[in-house]
């Protein structure tokens, strides 16, 4: 690393973006991922949307507890 680093040039806020909505990745354990694969596999659809299937489900079974 260098001793010092020279920033005259930088522009603030160049790359901010105050309304963007960050999609973070979601880790299933690997029992839970290879169930949806396969379950993903037979309906023929893919994993994405079986776990959605399955979350939008709880949620609103959740919802109905309140």
């Amino acid at each position: 690393m260098k001793k010092e680093y020279a920033f005259s040039k930088g522009v603030r806020g160049k790359f901010y973006r105050p309304n963007v909505r960050l999609n973070l990745p979601v880790y299933l354990d690997d029992d839970i991922a290879e169930f949806v694969q396969r379950y993903a596999k037979q309906k023929k659809v893919d994993a994405q949307t079986i776990v959605n299937e399955i979350l939008r489900g709880n949620k609103e079974m959740l919802q109905a507890l309140r």
